[in-house]
């Protein structure tokens, strides 16, 4: 069967559709002329086996894109499909039309998808809307999924994939390592994200423009250095977002507890 490429995952990766609901994550081809061929490849092997490696240990989970096997040919990763495609994607298309209700509930499976990951003592790093996935479970619902594991840290099985989040994600203040706690702070800025329709400190959704992205970063990380955040009086589990931002909580089980508290509406 033919593979169909539909998607470029970024500056390492390339995704192409196996078949329905079927998608397999390889690496992308990179030049073999150029000074940094050896490098790239080594980098990109590495990422591909801690999130081969990762995959395996985190096993089934309804939060979790399912991993269905590896691909000795491309030495790549064979995922199921999210019919919607990413967060990110979903919100540019269609944050006009999406329920409070969907919204709260998508923000608990985010954080119910990051409390069971770090109770199998893994560190996502790298956690954006970019890299949450929309699937239609059944007709009438669509479920998130977290998805990209190829920047994580896992002491267990010795694994670093050495990322860290990107600016409006990332905590300023904080040393730049992966912890939990970096995790806990990302998925304040992904709630929000989420109940807004973009990224927090922009006023639109869509890609960024030329030069954007570097100024956006500048901008955010001067913000969150700087302690101010975002309004959340009258969002959805407000408290529990800001708590996020501001080091309240030791773990993602107890972010899960005060979001059930808030309840959906």
């Amino acid at each position: 069967m033919t593979a169909v490429e539909i998607d470029f995952g970024g500056l390492t990766s390339v995704f192409r559709r196996l078949r329905q609901g079927e998608i397999l994550k390889c690496p992308r081809s990179i030049w073999k002329e150029s000074s940094a061929y050896e490098s790239m490849t080594r980098t990109v092997a590495h990422e591909f086996s801690v999130e081969r490696g990762i995959l395996e240990l985190l096993g089934e989970h309804p939060g979790i894109v399912r991993y269905l096997g590896w691909d000795d040919i491309t030495k790549g990763l064979i995922l199921a499909e999210a019919s919607e495609g990413s967060l990110e994607g979903y919100l540019n298309k269609y944050n006009e039309t999406i329920p409070a209700r969907v919204r709260q509930k998508w923000c608990l499976q985010v954080v119910e998808g990051l409390a069971y990951i770090h109770s199998r003592g893994v560190i996502h790093s790298d956690l954006r809307p970019d890299n949450v996935l929309i699937h239609a479970t059944t007709p009438d619902s669509l479920d998130i999924w977290l998805c990209d594991f190829g920047g994580l840290m896992c002491d267990k099985l010795g694994l670093d994939g050495g990322h860290l989040p990107d600016s409006g994600f990332y905590d300023p203040n904080a040393d730049p390592v992966s912890t939990p706690a970096m995790d806990i702070f990302s998925v304040g800025s992904i709630l929000y994200s989420i109940l807004i329709g973009h990224w927090l400190y922009r006023k639109q959704r869509g890609s960024f423009g030329n030069g954007e992205r570097m100024s956006y970063g500048e901008e955010a990380d001067r913000l969150f250095r700087a302690r101010e955040f975002p309004s959340v009086e009258r969002l959805f589990g407000g408290v529990v977002i800001l708590g996020c931002w501001t080091r309240k909580y030791s773990s993602a089980k107890d972010v899960l507890e005060d979001l059930n508290l808030v309840g959906i509406e």
